[in-house]
C-alpha cells in the first residue's frame, strides 16, 4: 500500500540483498537470483566461514553466514569466489553516491556497508512523489548504474523501517515495505516469533517467552516498569519499540553511538598460550591506533578467547575496567595480559578477541600518585610518531621485532580488510 506524503517523518532503510555474493555475481555477469555463488576463501579448511551467500542459495534454504563444509552437496555447479573487501567497499561508496542523487549528506546514515538509513521527509515535496515511488526510484537507479538488487523498508522512524524492509520489503514485488505509526497494531504487533525483530536475540526471546510475552503486542501492552526491572534500559527500549517509537535522529551524526571497538580473529592454527598473548598485543596496538586517531580513551577493556573446536570447551570472555580512561598501549596491555594469564588454560587456542568500551575524551586527567608522568610522556611522544609514520606510509612500514616471530599475524592482517584479502 503506497502513503501520501505525510507531515511526520519518512524515514527508509536500504539494505543490499546478499551484498557480496551479488558483487561476485555481477562481476562475473551472473543473475544473483539464479546463480549457486558462495563467498568464501578456499584457501582457508572446511570450517572456514562463509561471508555471503547469493540469493538463488538462499532460496533453497542456505543460511546467509554459515560454514563451507555446511553449504549443500548436491549442487555441482556452485562457484566460490574468494572475497574481495577492497571491492566491496569501493561498491558501497558507489551506492552512497546514488543516494546522494536524490538526498542530502545530512539526511543519509550509513549503518554498515550494506545498508543505509535515508531520511526521505525533506524531500517528498521536492519529487512530488510518494514515499514508495521515491524508494522505487532509489532502487532503480541503483539497479541500473550497479547491477545490484536491494530492498527499502519505510517508516516513521528509523526501528519501524528496519522492520518494515524485514518483514514486508523482502516479500513486495519491488522489494519494499512501509509501516507508519497509524499502522502500527496492524502490521507491528502481529509479529512473531520476537527475533524476528531488529534488535531482539534468540537470547532474549526465550527470556520474554518465560514471563508469556510471544508477540510485539505481547511486549507492547506488558507492564513498562516491569520490562524495566527484568531487562534494565534495554527493557524501556524494547517496550518503546513494540509500541512504535524510536526518537533516534538521522542528522545525529554518530548513530549508533560508538561505544565500543573491537578487534578479532580467527588464527589459521592452533596457538600456545605464549603464541596467543604475542598476537594479543599486535591486536591491543592496533586497537590503540584506533583510539587515538578517533581521539578517545577507553576505561573498560573485554578479551574473548576460544579454544580449538578439538577441545570440548569453548573459552571465555571477561572483562575489566581501568582506574582512569587512557589510550596508552602498555597500560592496556596489561589490563589484557591479566585478564589472559588468569583465566586462559593451557589448551590450543584459536579465536581471539579484544573490545575496548565505555569510551570518552577525557578534558582532564586524574592525577595518580603511583604514575610515572615523565615516562607516560615518553610514551605518547614515541605513539604519536609511530602513529603518523603509519598514517603515511601503511601500517607494515614500521613494526616491532615481534613481527618477525612465526606466530606473529600482524602482517598479514595489515593487508586485510575485515580480516579477508584486500
Amino acid at each position: 500500500m503506497e502513503k501520501e506524503s505525510k507531515k511526520e517523518k519518512v524515514i527508509a532503510v536500504i539494505d543490499m540483498k546478499s551484498f557480496y555474493a551479488s558483487v561476485e555475481c555481477v562481476e562475473r555477469g551472473l543473475d544473483p537470483f539464479n546463480a549457486p555463488l558462495a563467498v568464501t576463501d578456499l584457501s582457508r579448511n572446511e570450517s572456514s566461514i562463509v561471508l555471503s551467500v547469493s540469493p538463488y542459495l538462499k532460496s533453497l534454504g542456505v543460511p546467509s553466514v554459515c560454514r563451507r563444509k555446511e553449504l549443500p552437496k548436491h549442487i555441482k555447479e556452485l562457484v566460490y569466489a574468494t572475497p574481495r573487501m577492497e571491492l566491496y567497499v569501493k561498491k558501497s561508496a558507489e551506492i552512497v553516491s546514488i543516494f546522494l542523487d536524490f538526498v542530502g549528506l545530512d539526511d543519509i546514515h550509513t549503518y554498515s556497508i550494506d545498508e543505509s538509513f535515508l531520511d526521505f521527509t525533506p524531500y517528498l515535496k521536492l519529487y512530488k512523489c510518494t514515499p514508495y515511488e521515491l524508494a522505487l526510484k532509489i532502487l532503480k537507479r541503483i539497479k541500473e548504474k550497479t547491477g545490484l538488487p536491494a530492498t527499502c523498508g519505510i517508516g516513521s522512524n528509523m526501528f519501524l523501517a528496519k522492520v518494515a524492509d524485514d518483514i514486508y520489503g523482502k516479500k513486495d514485488k519491488n522489494f519494499i515495505g512501509e509501516i507508519y505509526s497509524d499502522e502500527i497494531k496492524e502490521k507491528l504487533w502481529p509479529i512473531k516469533p520476537l527475533n524476528k525483530i531488529w534488535g531482539i536475540s534468540t537470547g532474549y526471546l526465550t527470556r520474554l517467552n518465560r514471563i508469556g510475552i510471544y508477540s510485539v503486542k505481547d511486549l507492547a501492552t506488558y507492564d513498562k516498569e516491569k520490562l524495566i526491572k527484568l531487562f534494565g534500559v534495554l527493557g524501556e527500549e524494547l517496550y518503546n519499540h513494540a509500541n512504535g517509537i524510536d526518537e533516534t535522529n538521522i542528522r545525529e551524526r554518530d548513530i549508533p553511538l560508538n561505544k565500543a571497538i573491537s578487534n578479532g580473529q580467527v588464527l589459521m592454527k592452533d596457538y600456545t598460550k605464549k603464541g596467543a598473548l604475542l598476537v594479543l598485543k599486535e591486536m591491543n596496538d592496533d586497537l590503540c591506533f584506533r583510539l587515538r586517531e578517533i581521539g578517545k580513551k577507553t576505561s573498560v577493556i573485554h578479551l574473548f578467547v576460544g579454544y580449538s573446536l578439538t577441545v570440548e570447551e569453548m573459552g571465555f570472555a571477561h572483562e575489566l575496567s581501568l582506574s582512569y580512561p587512557t589510550d596508552n598501549n602498555k597500560e592496556i596491555y596489561e589490563g589484557i595480559k591479566y585478564l589472559f594469564e588468569k583465566y586462559c588454560e593451557n589448551k590450543p587456542i584459536r579465536r581471539l578477541a579484544i573490545t575496548f568500551s565505555h569510551l570518552s575524551n577525557p578534558s582532564f586527567e586524574q592525577l595518580d600518585l603511583f604514575k610515572d608522568y615523565g615516562e607516560l610522556n615518553k610514551d605518547e611522544q614515541m605513539y604519536d610518531y609511530i602513529d603518523l609514520i603509519q598514517e603515511k606510509y601503511g601500517k607494515n612500514k614500521l613494526l616491532k621485532l615481534d613481527s618477525k616471530k612465526e606466530d606473529s599475524t600482524i602482517k598479514e592482517r595489515h593487508n586485510q580488510i575485515g580480516g579477508h584479502r584486500k
